[in-house]
């Protein structure tokens, strides 16, 4: 994989905190707890969501009575902060974009060993010491490709709390990024 991407975050996902980077690596990918703890803080915002637009009404509100508020609704302003916090704020695109690269990473790691084994099937040890390093990395693979469904289920988690407070919020139609997600969250994907 010459040329990976670097894929991190400008704030992983604390919004309030100051900006930590992190660099996403073939290496990250083939550690299971260190790419499962990367993608627990990066899910801590969806985690914390209700919570958040609790937050963010308030501190609307609270600009709204001290005259330094914008222009419309208190709870449509606080819904398209917070929309934009999930998805437009690397959230959502960002935590596909590492879990897309570590899929890819890890089957062709797979690929790679499954095509030694096959090369070295004269040799009896070498051939049980590869076969133990591919179930090893089927089960790494396993785990990898199951963060694609949980991350379908976060998202669908976090819709459904937004949607609760947020029943008529729909992202503009000039911001295609975000109407994008939007219509993929909705779409279940």
């Amino acid at each position: 994989m010459s040329g990976s991407p670097q894929l991190g975050s400008l704030a992983v996902q604390a919004p309030t905190l100051s900006p930590k980077t992190v660099h996403v690596s073939s290496t990250t990918c083939h550690d299971i707890s260190l790419f499962k703890d990367l993608l627990k803080e990066y899910r801590r915002l969806d985690d914390s969501i209700t919570m958040r637009l609790n937050r963010t009404t308030a501190q609307f509100r609270d600009r709204n009575r001290l005259g330094m508020g914008s222009k419309g609704d208190v709870d449509d302003l606080a819904c398209a902060q917070i929309w934009k916090e999930l998805n437009v704020e690397a959230n959502w695109k960002r935590r596909t974009e590492i879990i897309s690269y570590c899929v890819e990473v890890v089957d062709q790691s797979m690929e790679e060993k499954r095509k030694t084994l096959e090369s070295q099937a004269d040799d009896p040890v070498t051939k049980r010491r590869m076969q133990s390093a591919l179930y090893t990395e089927e089960v790494k693979r396993n785990q990898v490709h199951n963060e694609l469904a949980v991350e379908r289920i976060v998202r669908q988690r976090s819709l459904d709390a937004f949607r609760s407070r947020c029943k008529y919020f729909e992202p503009p139609l000039s911001d295609v990024d975000s109407r994008r997600w939007w219509d993929i969250v909705h779409s279940g994907q």
